[in-house]
């Protein structure tokens, strides 16, 4: 695990990349941030932390660390060694993690609960939607450390690159870090409600868009050519035919849009 800083104090933020070892456009946004060394109005912790994994270009060495949390200094993994440390290391900070995915181009936020420093920071950030995990959070970050997490987009391209540098600069001006105004945008918000399997097969089809809506009698998937059929409406979060060993993706509601505030209010 690699941590540096920027600023002198003791940082109550961090930006945090490199949880899986085959996303590796978060690194490099904490690299430009290392090389440029802005000046920043308050200290910044930086950590890119599955270093063995990103070494290899695996997702993990032994298992899913963000499924890790909170960890264990004597765990006979290195992923559930590595979560207790990064736990430890974090304390105190709202952290900002970047991730990618195989599923969706355009960055999104995903959270443990729509928190008030959610709802007030994640309109500032350039994604199309917030995701609240409602009951599959276990074992990730967010359930051991404030976190603010982040899809850039899609794993391994260059436009997740540029979009993790983007957003991880408005993270850093949106809490007081980088000096500067943001955009506040209108944003969607959405809660997984249940988990969509798929059984095993040679080949596998997903024909829905994540975060639009999927009505009753709609075929979104298949497996081996047969197909899953909505029984009742739904919206798609991180559907992807092969993103997942055993899983299509998550079903979720829409539960509001968080609007800009106009100048009167």
């Amino acid at each position: 695990m690699k941590v540096a800083q920027l600023g002198s104090g003791t940082p109550e933020i961090a930006v945090v990349a490199g949880v899986h070892g085959d996303e590796p456009c978060g690194v490099r946004a904490v690299e430009r941030l290392l090389d440029e060394r802005p000046t920043v109005e308050r200290p910044v912790k930086l950590v890119v932390v599955n270093e063995k994994a990103l070494e290899r270009q695996v997702r993990f060495v032994d298992e899913d660390l963000n499924r890790a949390f909170p960890g264990n200094p004597d765990a006979q993994t290195h992923e559930g060694q590595l979560a207790h440390q990064l736990v430890e290391e974090l304390e105190g900070c709202l952290t900002f993690s970047m991730h990618s995915t195989q599923s969706h181009a355009e960055p999104f936020a995903i959270v443990n609960g729509v928190s008030e420093t959610a709802q007030t920071i994640i309109p500032q950030l350039p994604v199309a939607a917030m995701v609240e995990t409602s009951d599959f959070a276990e074992g990730r970050l967010f359930t051991e450390v404030r976190t603010l997490e982040v899809e850039c987009g899609l794993q391994g391209s260059e436009t997740a690159a540029q979009n993790a540098d983007r957003l991880t600069r408005a993270f850093l001006t949106a809490v007081g870090a980088l000096p500067g105004d943001t955009m506040h945008r209108d944003l969607p918000v959405y809660r997984l409600t249940d988990v969509i399997r798929k059984d095993d097969a040679d080949t596998y089809e997903v024909f829905v868009d994540n975060f639009t809506e999927v009505t009753p009698g709609d075929p979104f998937a298949a497996a081996d050519g047969k197909k899953q059929v909505a029984k009742e409406s739904f919206y798609p979060v991180l559907m992807s035919s092969n993103g997942y060993r055993d899983v299509f993706g998550y079903a979720a509601e829409k539960l509001e849009v968080l609007t800009t505030p106009t100048a009167a209010d």
